[in-house]
């Protein structure tokens, strides 16, 4: 998903919370550094959803890093110039505290001033099953505004590897913050499309 924003152009306020920074090196062993952001997020960029390195061209220039912990942030208000918030992947506690109006992180603040500023907040909840208190929670957020959005990919646009199902999930969040991309082939309404590679 980041890869789309740069590749579309657009500026990117980034935030990592604590609980990414686990999942992430979890997941694929890519720690996420505040000192070292912007060699980190290199690292990161440049490797597939498999956690292998792949060949993507990575420039972070249109970056700009907050630290998960500093509510002094420019996006912790409503006056700094922002098109909207994209939460990826957003757990179960994130959607909680964000549908609560907590701010007890940068990314809680940030989502608090993306509703009140009426901004394009989408939240791609990954965890399954759900509760019936997050659905109260993601129901609370769409009725807020808010734009919910599982991570569910979709297998009709052929997707033969990993890297095709994370790209499909990256893309419809992109596609429900209007920034345009090409990260995966798109219905065409004609059925058995998925299969013609």
């Amino acid at each position: 998903m980041l890869r789309g924003l740069l590749a579309a152009g657009e500026s990117v306020d980034l935030v990592v919370s604590r609980a990414s920074r686990l999942t992430l090196l979890d997941e694929t062993g890519i720690a996420f550094r505040d000192a070292h952001w912007e060699q980190d997020l290199r690292g990161w960029l440049a490797r597939g959803a498999d956690g292998k390195p792949h060949t993507f061209d990575v420039d972070v220039t249109g970056v700009r890093h907050w630290p998960a912990g500093d509510l002094a942030a420019g996006p912790s208000s409503g006056s700094y110039p922002a098109k909207g918030m994209l939460i990826v992947p957003a757990s179960t506690a994130c959607v909680a505290g964000v549908a609560l109006g907590l701010s007890k992180d940068l990314l809680q603040r940030a989502a608090s001033v993306t509703l009140k500023e009426r901004r394009k907040l989408v939240v791609a909840v990954r965890e399954t099953p759900l509760s019936g208190q997050t659905l109260r929670h993601l129901v609370t957020l769409d009725e807020a505004g808010a734009v919910v959005l599982p991570a569910s990919p979709a297998f009709y646009a052929g997707a033969t590897h990993i890297q095709d199902l994370v790209d499909f999930v990256a893309g419809r969040v992109l596609d429900a913050a209007g920034v345009p991309h090409r990260l995966y082939r798109r219905w065409e309404g004609e059925l058995g499309g998925g299969s013609r590679g």
